[in-house]
């Protein structure tokens, strides 16, 4: 008959019932304490995959993407965090004591907008600082918000700075209003496209075709001292200078089927572009700048 460390005698059986339930508690412990450890690594999983979804979708350069994931897996407790990227895609893989949890999200175009890319890296930070957790990043990244300008002030820019071209180029200030009248409407026919979620390839050609029609008045009427000048600075808002910038700094990172991905996306932008001037060019006549 067993006997306790107080001196006790008791049963074989009421022995094996106290080990019995000594096993089931720990083992409930046990599965308690991992349960725990699985749902606050899919918390961090989810977390960083909205993280690099958001990032990917503003925007954003793939060597940043990454390097924020991995730190805010990190700064999370992950012992490890592993990032595959793709054009409209990622899927991210999280390690927590030797547990394996791999998610994947889709990644729709939503606009370049640096403001979203620069709060999640304020987030990132703070997290690596310890002065939020998971739970607390997780609430602020659910409240960042693409804030944009007022449309009407973008058209206002978009005019001037086109305009702005055409007076460096020798252009004097009747091209300056020409450019300025053309490349704004060309901008309101750009809003009023995108508000109402046509491809963007369909977008870039009518814009370029509204634009340019207008721009070849100045030709036809031979308005200005260098009237072909309008035709050339009033589409000079269409060029996809970000993607390809993107593009380029992508392959040179590594990330070659992101770039080439980048690349083929502004290549396009820029052939519709260039088909939209040309039909412009066929309905007024005017050919060559």
């Amino acid at each position: 008959m067993p006997q306790l460390s107080c001196g006790f005698f008791v049963s074989k059986s009421t022995f094996l019932k106290f080990v019995s339930g000594t096993l089931t508690l720990s083992s409930a412990y046990l599965g308690f304490r991992k349960g725990i450890m699985e749902s606050k690594q899919r918390a961090v999983s989810r977390l960083i995959a909205q993280a690099g979804q958001m990032l990917l979708a503003h925007g954003a350069e793939s060597t940043l993407v990454g390097d924020i994931m991995r730190r805010m897996g990190l700064a999370s407790g992950m012992s490890e965090v592993e990032v595959s990227l793709s054009a409209s895609s990622l899927v991210v893989t999280t390690v927590y004591k030797e547990h394996c949890i791999t998610t994947a999200r889709r990644s729709p175009d939503r606009g370049i907008n640096m403001r979203v890319v620069t709060q999640i890296q304020r987030i990132c930070i703070m997290m690596e600082k310890g002065i939020l957790d998971h739970r607390l990043a997780q609430r602020k990244l659910n409240h960042i918000s693409p804030e944009r300008y007022n449309r009407w002030l973008v058209v206002v820019m978009i005019g001037l700075s086109c305009a702005a071209f055409s007076r460096l180029a020798g252009g004097d200030w009747m091209v300056f209003l020409i450019t300025l009248s053309a490349s704004s409407v060309g901008m309101i026919v750009r809003q009023e496209i995108g508000h109402r979620q046509f491809n963007p390839l369909i977008n870039f050609a009518a814009t370029a075709f509204v634009t340019s029609v207008i721009s070849a008045q100045a030709v036809i009427y031979q308005l200005g001292n260098k009237p072909t000048i309008v035709m050339a600075s009033s589409v000079l808002m269409l060029v996809p200078g970000f993607p390809l910038i993107n593009a380029v700094a992508d392959m040179l990172k590594g990330y070659i089927n992101m770039g080439i991905a980048r690349f083929v996306m502004a290549s396009l932008l820029t052939l519709a572009t260039a088909l939209g001037i040309v039909a412009a060019m066929s309905i007024t006549g005017i050919w060559g700048w």
